[in-house]
């Protein structure tokens, strides 16, 4: 009985040190300008940005999320011509669609795509984004095929409703570890066309 209660206290010890851990991170995030709040979504202006990119056939969350992960954080880890390990940030961007689906890792701010080391994958690509103009709605927990559905209907009727066209596929954006159970952030984006007056 005394051996049950020590395992589970220091099980319940590592989970909120590591809940805690998650929590106070400094991991680099996206920079984005908040152009308008509306109730349940805002419209954001995101400055270009550099992105490792793979594109693949899959069609469910989970499909992508596996492989896509996988492939990319071999790259950040040091799977590149550099063998650099390059800083994780947040959010990763998911585009999950019938023809062609994407993940993408934002690099961290003091790289441009001149001293980015070349990814020793050569279904890996980088880009630059252009400015872009969005409507995001943010939801917690953790995500899934039919949270995403379910948020994106929630957006596109938003933007019905108050008249804003967008265009594009709807898009995920996940900020979170894996092991981070409290305090989780997910987002459905897409672009929309904004006249700033």
């Amino acid at each position: 009985m005394k051996v049950t209660i020590i395992i589970i206290a220091t099980i319940t010890a590592v989970l909120v040190t590591t809940q805690i851990y998650f929590a106070m991170a400094q991991t680099e995030t996206q920079p984005y300008q908040i152009i308008k709040k509306e109730d349940n979504f805002e419209i954001r202006l995101y400055p270009p940005a550099i992105m490792a990119s793979i594109y693949m056939d899959a069609k469910t969350y989970k499909e992508l999320s596996y492989t896509g992960f996988r492939k990319l954080a071999s790259y950040i880890f040091g799977g590149n011509q550099g063998k650099k390990s390059i800083a994780m940030t947040s959010p990763v961007h998911m585009d999950i669609n019938d023809s062609k689906s994407s993940m993408s890792f934002v690099m961290p701010a003091n790289y441009t795509k001149g001293n980015l080391p070349k990814p020793n994958d050569s279904s890996i690509t980088i880009n630059t984004t252009a400015n872009e103009y969005v409507a995001a709605i943010r939801f917690g927990g953790y995500a899934n095929d039919d949270e995403i559905k379910k948020y994106t209907s929630k957006l596109e009727a938003a933007l019905n409703a108050k008249r804003i066209e967008y265009y594009g596929n709807f898009r995920f954006l996940g900020y979170n570890a894996p092991f981070q159970f409290w305090g989780r952030r997910n987002e459905i984006i897409v672009s929309v066309i904004w006249n700033e007056k």
